[in-house]
């Protein structure tokens, strides 16, 4: 058994997970940033010390695996920089281990979350295969022969933050035109809020939210789309083309088997695949080969718990 963690700008998020990656038993408790990493660190410890309370048999809990929404050190356990969390540097496994006395891994929370898809996902038996995942921005994890990929300074899998075309605004990061300022459930109730602030264009969304544009969110925005709302569509085209865009791309430099799409974006599920499948060929560099089948990600917001307890297994 392992346990595994996933630290998150809102909530911690700590659960006994099965060598076979099930998870048995889960609790949560609030991050509250703003009180520094020391004593965030302090509710990781006690929750862990719950959970592992929890276990079938405690003493069998063979390591600690934690996802951070940030960069993180596999090396030296440090988590190097964290925006959400105004985490910069923070000594994470290393205060893990020393309070806990048992063995510390951690990694980026999309890395981790690919692992858990790789475990018993979308992603199982892959050799080749990357995981995106479509929320407030994007991030990714590539699995490369068998193996969850960091690169050469842990730098590796920001797929959001490739540059893909002009756009309307500026990332967080400072730059014009990523990834994830096109395909992020923020990039589309971004590009709907023009839309209706710009245009006097009749939408079903209105019925729904008034004038109040703040209510936007990406599930009202699919939703009126799959009713044929006009306005609607027209969002949810844009994203799906610029997805296929990333996507395409990354078939033509990794040459994948599958690529999964999670995060709140994918709960569109089938007819997200639907539009994408429907365009997607026609960007493909090698049409007459087979190439990269994609999908919807399985294991949904417990994918960062499973892939943080799989870091225990695979490093």
């Amino acid at each position: 058994m392992y346990i595994g963690v996933d630290i998150g700008g809102t909530n911690v998020t700590a659960g006994v997970v099965s060598n076979d990656g099930n998870i048995l038993f889960q609790k949560s408790c609030q991050t509250l940033p703003f009180r520094g990493w020391n004593t965030v660190i302090q509710d990781i410890i006690e929750l862990i010390k719950d959970v592992s309370n929890q276990a079938p048999d405690c003493e069998k809990v063979m390591g600690i695996g934690v996802g951070v929404p940030g960069l993180a050190d596999n090396k030296t356990g440090n988590v190097m920089n964290c925006v959400n969390l105004g985490w910069q540097d923070v000594p994470l496994g290393k205060t893990l281990e020393k309070e806990l006395n048992k063995p510390v891994y951690i990694d980026n929370d999309a890395s981790v979350a690919a692992l858990a898809e790789l475990e018993n996902g979308a992603l199982k038996d892959t050799q080749n295969s990357i995981l995106i995942t479509l929320g407030t921005g994007v991030g990714g994890g590539f699995i490369i022969n068998g193996k969850l990929y960091s690169g050469t300074n842990n730098l590796s899998s920001e797929i959001g933050h490739m540059v893909i075309g002009e756009n309307f605004y500026n990332c967080n990061c400072g730059k014009n035109g990523c990834f994830e300022t096109f395909t992020s459930a923020t990039a589309l109730i971004k590009y709907t809020r023009k839309l209706m602030e710009e245009t006097k264009e009749n939408t079903n969304i209105r019925n729904y939210i008034g004038d109040d544009l703040d209510k936007l969110n990406a599930k009202l925005i699919f939703d009126c789309a799959k009713s044929g709302d006009k306005l609607a569509l027209d969002s949810v085209n844009r994203l799906v083309d610029y997805l296929i865009i990333g996507i395409t791309n990354l078939i033509n430099l990794l040459d994948p088997e599958v690529i999964a799409l999670g995060g709140g974006v994918s709960k569109a599920g089938d007819y997200l695949l639907e539009l994408i499948n429907n365009k997607i060929h026609d960007k493909i560099l090698f049409k007459d080969m087979p190439h990269s089948k994609v999908v919807i990600a399985k294991h949904g917001n417990d994918a960062g718990i499973i892939g943080a307890a799989m870091l225990c297994k695979y490093s």
